[in-house]
């Protein structure tokens, strides 16, 4: 791991040179890792946008009843009293949308490296002894002058009756999706011109190792002018943390995150990417296991307004613990 500086400096250098690369940094900005040629090592195993130099393993398709996953969750108490910090903040009006994270403890006898060549998700990272991700949320990509971002926000069983139209019609996650798409437009305005919303609260849906999931999302675009390439690593450090996983405005609400939170998130809502000397693919790492001192645990969130329910926020993040063997797709 390097500090983040050297990873910004690396992915300039890199792209002016249109060198292939493979790049990550946490959420606090403080570490972060850069491999250049990331076909041709075996130290991190990726997946950005079906491009991996993940090798087959055989024996990984075991039987699932033999595996155990279980979730040792962190008291509703104690969720509570993050929440209210939270709230306070937002009823201050320091932050109109914050997303709050939490750790819960898993009973598992999966490995790191078994859940990454099993996980399906269109976004897929390994670092051995530390963390496994298997993100469904684009961060940006850049192809052709264009850059993209997809922010994700708004989260249901695809089981509950007309759950299409349920989460559509929400007035608290239409809110939470609007703030959103705001923050990640502004934030696109700081390096491209001409920035648009080109898709705004449509359907992903993704199979899950419980079923199926809806997840909400939008598309905003804008174009890069001049020599881009040989300002990437200042582009995508220009976005950071990203909107979707810290809140708006982005300066109080990480205040307040880090008042309600108390502990670092470390590569939890990081992001990192891949750059193939063309074209620059990148994810939010949600969806995420890491390990400390031995044991697991599984980092989800969710995002908080005026109008959250501290119960529902908390059984969302409960939700959102699952491992990913179905067929997740990207947008």
């Amino acid at each position: 791991m390097i500090a983040v500086n050297e990873v910004r400096v690396c992915m300039n250098e890199a792209g002016a040179r249109r060198q292939p690369f493979l790049f990550g940094v946490d959420f606090e900005l403080s570490e972060g890792f850069f491999v250049l040629d990331p076909l041709g090592q075996q130290e991190i195993l990726f997946e950005v946008g079906g491009v991996s130099n993940s090798p087959m393993r055989e024996g990984i398709s075991g039987v699932l009843s033999e595996k155990m996953f279980s979730m040792n969750p962190m008291a509703y108490e104690v969720y509570q009293e993050k929440f209210a910090v939270v709230r306070e903040g937002v009823a201050r009006g320091d932050s109109f949308l914050l997303n709050l994270t939490v750790a819960t403890g898993l009973d598992t006898n999966w490995t790191l490296e078994e859940i990454f060549h099993r996980a399906q998700s269109p976004y897929r990272l390994l670092v051995p002894g530390r963390f496994v991700c298997f993100s469904p949320e684009i961060f940006v990509r850049m192809d052709e002058g264009m850059i993209s971002s997809y922010p994700m926000k708004g989260t249901i069983d695809a089981s509950v009756p007309d759950a299409e139209r349920v989460i559509l019609e929400d007035y608290k996650e239409r809110s939470e999706h609007n703030t959103i798409v705001d923050l990640i437009r502004n934030d696109l305005n700081r390096v491209a011109e001409r920035v648009d919303v080109k898709r705004f609260r449509y359907i992903d849906r993704l199979r899950v190792s419980r079923g199926e999931i809806l997840q909400v999302s939008s598309e905003v675009t804008g174009r890069l002018t001049g020599d881009y390439y040989s300002r990437l690593g200042e582009i995508v450090f220009g976005m950071l943390p990203a909107g979707s996983i810290s809140g708006a405005p982005k300066p109080s609400t990480l205040r307040i995150i880090t008042q309600a939170e108390r502990e670092r998130r470390g590569f939890y809502t990081g992001v990192f990417g891949y750059f193939d000397g063309k074209k620059l693919d990148s994810a939010v790492m949600i969806r995420y296991i890491e390990v400390r001192d031995g044991r697991y645990y599984f980092r989800s969130g969710g995002g908080i307004t005026i109008n959250s329910d501290c119960r529902a926020e908390y059984e969302e993040v409960l939700a959102k613990v699952y491992l990913p063997f179905g067929n997740e797709r990207s947008k």
